[in-house]
């Protein structure tokens, strides 16, 4: 997780470089699909298989993403408040529409994870305001395994060897989702040729160069790193890794961090 600068200009899948801890720079507008990740057999601890277990029984396999469709978002405290507790600009400073995971719904209303600190917070967005879609994918990343699994329709996929933060700078736990894809500007750099921006901050820091400490999902240009704590925060993939992860889900799709 290190902070860029700098700027790429313009078209829908290039803006302003944002100089954002998450470590990741300029929007590519990248779609998703096809199924490209590799298929892996990790022996799992029994704590984190039935970590699995429970969260693949969560939903289905299947999640609702809402995505912003106006310049943007009201948050409400609860649906029956007369005022929003905030508004979200869509896009946001990466250029990008603003998404959320949906937690759970009420007539004209969806109650939705929200990319704000403290990690885990949750809020009521009008129906009005979102259109909806469904995800299939869920990512489940295991901290003691150093691994990435990739579910679609609650069966696994794909797994992916990762470097995740330091005793210092832990990668949070919790369940997060997939806020932003960016592209670096120089692929074979600190951060790969792909970045995901999480919906999660880091809570060990209250800042990083000046700006949220924002994690991600990104390549590295160190590979001999994979399977080791070296992070501020962020999970480390290979640079293929990272590029079939992003050919393949959506943003809004669920991350869950586990032990």
């Amino acid at each position: 997780m290190t902070a860029m600068s700098g700027r790429l200009g313009g078209s829908r899948t290039a803006a302003g470089l944002l100089a954002a801890a998450v470590g990741c720079a300029v929007l590519t507008g990248c779609g998703s699909g096809g199924d490209g990740m590799q298929k892996a057999d990790t022996n799992l601890t029994p704590q984190v298989r039935s970590q699995l277990a429970a969260i693949a029984g969560l939903g289905q396999g299947r999640s609702t993403v809402v995505t912003a469709s106006g310049a943007s978002v009201d948050v409400y405290s609860a649906p029956t408040d007369n005022q929003p507790s905030s508004t979200l600009a869509s896009p946001n400073e990466n250029g990008v529409k603003r998404v959320f995971l949906v937690q759970a719904k009420m007539p004209g209303w969806w109650q939705v994870l929200l990319p704000v600190q403290p990690n885990g917070s949750a809020g009521w967005v009008r129906a009005d305001q979102v259109s909806a879609s469904e995800t299939p994918y869920r990512l489940v990343v295991s901290r003691s395994q150093h691994l990435l699994r990739v579910l679609s329709d609650g069966k696994q996929i794909a797994a992916e060897s990762v470097a995740i933060g330091t005793s210092d700078t832990p990668t949070p736990g919790g369940r997060f989702y997939l806020m932003e894809l960016l592209r670096p500007p120089n692929p074979n750099g600190a951060y790969g040729p792909y970045a995901f921006g999480l919906s999660g901050f880091s809570t060990s820091m209250s800042s990083f160069d000046g700006h949220k400490p924002v994690i991600g999902i990104h390549g590295t240009n160190e590979p001999k790193m994979i399977g080791k704590d070296v992070s501020h925060g962020c999970i480390r993939m290979t640079n293929d890794a990272i590029t079939r992860l992003a050919q393949t889900v959506p943003l809004g799709t669920p991350v869950d961090i586990i032990a």
